[in-house]
């Protein structure tokens, strides 16, 4: 009897839908990587971006280069080495792929950010280290407009640039601080499909939102490990239905919420098991939705989970129990 109560139990928090706490709602679905040198094998994997066929592409850090993958993880290709020429990388941090295709890659060393075809052919390049205009001070996350307008996370300069998609500037918001609008360490950024931008601040443990142009919207989040807390936030992503993903990097776990930031879930835990994570950096829903790519920084790999209805009515429980009676 014991085993059989059991198994209501469970099935009743994973079918009560409204009826319960909120279930997970993505599972465990599958995983590459381990550490090295070869070909789909990681170094400090950090941006990671789906393009709209469904490709994979992760920059390295640690290789200073930039991998693709089919959506389950074989290997399609590589481009970089280290140095500072076109092509060239030096801490490659923030990776996004444009809506024609063009993948955009952010150097946090080299404080620049290069462009390339969807098979790492280089286009172009523009900035450079100081405060002005165009240039970076240790800058880190990256996202593109639906009109292949550029967004960076200028880190140290506590402020979001953002340029055409071959690197004209366009305009710049924040200031160093705590307030409505200002930043510390805003180091990740994502583009929401409306032009909206939510930035997360690894030392402010809060996510902010903006129109396209930088008015402030709104902001969520504090300092802690409870539902819509955050120790040290890292990659944003905008869902292809609003859901805002925030790769939560102190607390290893992916957290999940609305575009003005109620909770929704969360889940992951520290650790090397599937599901679990060791300083996941960056979060990645597939264009067309239901699955979602984690960079598990250092576990050197890729995981991604699918996205289960769980929401029966809990009249379904009948059934249920008739199964275990």
């Amino acid at each position: 009897m014991k085993g059989k109560a059991l198994v209501l139990i469970t099935a009743a928090f994973f079918l009560g839908g409204a009826a319960w706490a909120s279930p997970p709602r993505y599972v465990y679905e599958g995983k590459w990587g381990s550490t090295g040198t070869g070909n789909g094998q990681f170094d400090d994997p950090i941006g990671v971006d789906v393009a709209a066929n469904g490709n994979v592409y992760v920059c390295e850090y640690g290789n200073n280069r930039v991998q693709y993958f089919t959506p389950t993880g074989s290997f399609l290709g590589k481009w970089g080495s280290e140095g500072s020429g076109n092509g060239q990388f030096d801490g490659p941090y923030g990776l996004a792929v444009a809506p024609n295709g063009n993948v955009y890659v952010v150097e946090q060393v080299n404080e620049r950010v290069q462009y390339f075809t969807a098979s790492g052919s280089y286009l172009g390049k523009w900035g450079s280290s100081g405060t002005g205009d165009g240039q970076f001070n240790s800058p880190g996350g990256v996202d593109i407009k639906g009109d292949g307008s550029v967004y960076v996370a200028d880190w140290l300069n506590y402020r979001v640039q953002y340029f055409t998609a071959s690197g004209s500037f366009l305009g710049k918001w924040g200031s160093e601080g705590t307030g409505s609008g200002q930043f510390y360490k805003p180091l990740w950024l994502g583009v929401a499909a409306n032009g909206a931008v939510y930035v997360s601040e690894d030392m402010n443990h809060r996510v902010q939102y903006f129109t396209s142009t930088g008015s402030y919207l709104g902001k969520w989040g504090s300092n802690g490990s409870g539902p819509g807390q955050f120790n040290v936030p890292c990659g944003v992503d905008i869902g292809v239905e609003g859901t805002v993903f925030v790769a939560d990097g102190g607390n290893d776990r992916i957290q999940y919420f609305t575009s003005t930031g109620s909770y929704l879930g969360v889940w992951g835990s520290y650790g090397s098991g599937n599901g679990q994570f060791n300083d996941p950096a960056d979060v990645a829903e597939s264009p067309s939705g239901g699955r979602v790519y984690v960079s598990d920084r250092s576990n050197d790999r890729v995981q991604y989970f699918k996205l289960q209805n769980l929401a029966v009515a809990p009249a379904s429980l009948g059934k249920v129990k008739a199964l275990f009676q």
